[in-house]
């Protein structure tokens, strides 16, 4: 069992070796994750209706010496999710190797980059640049407290891109007026990381509700807002510090930008030389 996979992620790499009524447990813990899984073996079994036996041969398969270790796995993630910035930088603290914090910090960063990619579906990262692309529809870009300068970050890449391109205020009290104007076949990407912001999943449901297409950033704990998301990609932020790393959502969303920019050239190509004329034009840079 890979250490730093959660629950949710070994359910999908082990989901093709399981039975049909250990997939019906694996569903109802889906379903409802991870609450679904802390009550005793035998409530669980009983609420996702299949027999005991059933839940424990299923935890083994996926890695677990039984379902003790699965239920504390599931407790780990659950306090890891609402986790604050001095309970990460004491979980970190009592783990950290006796190497310069500078050592430590580019090993944990690493960590993350390979193991962001390493769970990124192609297709569904070729479908998601697509979405992106395609132009019959607005993309609206919105962040949450942190990450809203990804958010920002995205919108300025995007406006070269592609037309219609809104980026969405931090202020939640002026959505109402982007919603207004929302309609099926237009995008939104979202940006959500722990403690996961609950005006941004109010926010995907009146859009999803209109017909918008959500594409979720989120971390290897997972928003909320992914039971409503079309595209979810989930990056892995830990590292030596009370604070979560972005490094490894920005590579993924570069990677994005990069492929959507494909996606529409060389119409986006045309763009970027229409736009370099502007530049110009207003002297903005240097010669």
């Amino acid at each position: 069992m890979q250490p730093t996979a959660t629950v949710r992620e070994l359910i999908r790499d082990h989901y093709g070796a399981l039975t049909q009524s250990e997939r019906k447990f694996a569903q109802a813990l889906l379903d409802s994750y991870p609450a679904a899984g802390l009550a005793s073996i035998t409530i669980v079994a009983a609420n996702a209706g299949v027999s005991t036996p059933t839940v424990a041969r299923m935890v083994q398969k996926l890695g677990f010496k039984g379902y003790p270790q699965f239920h504390q796995a599931l407790l780990k993630e659950l306090e890891a999710k609402v986790s604050g910035p001095t309970q990460r930088r004491a979980n970190w603290a009592s783990e950290a190797p006796a190497t310069h914090h500078l050592n430590r910090f580019a090993q944990a960063v690493t960590q993350n980059i390979e193991q962001t990619f390493a769970n990124i579906d192609s297709d569904g990262f070729d479908q998601a640049a697509r979405d992106l692309a395609d132009t019959s529809g607005r993309l609206y870009v919105v962040g949450g407290r942190i990450t809203r300068a990804l958010a920002d970050y995205a919108f300025t890449h995007f406006q070269a891109v592609r037309e219609r391109v809104t980026h969405m205020t931090a202020s939640s009290a002026t959505w109402p007026h982007y919603l207004l104007d929302m309609a099926e076949g237009d995008t939104l990407l979202m940006f959500d990381i722990r403690r996961y912001e609950t005006n941004l999943l109010r926010l995907a449901e009146l859009a999803t509700a209109r017909g918008v297409r959500v594409i979720l950033i989120t971390d290897q704990w997972v928003s909320p807002i992914a039971d409503l998301a079309r595209h979810t990609f989930n990056c892995w932020v830990e590292i030596p510090s009370a604070w979560d790393s972005n490094v490894s959502t920005m590579m993924l969303l570069e990677a994005l930008i990069a492929a959507a920019q494909e996606e529409r050239w060389p119409a986006t190509r045309d763009r970027y030389e229409r736009l370099d004329e502007l530049f110009n034009a207003t002297r903005l840079f240097q010669k």
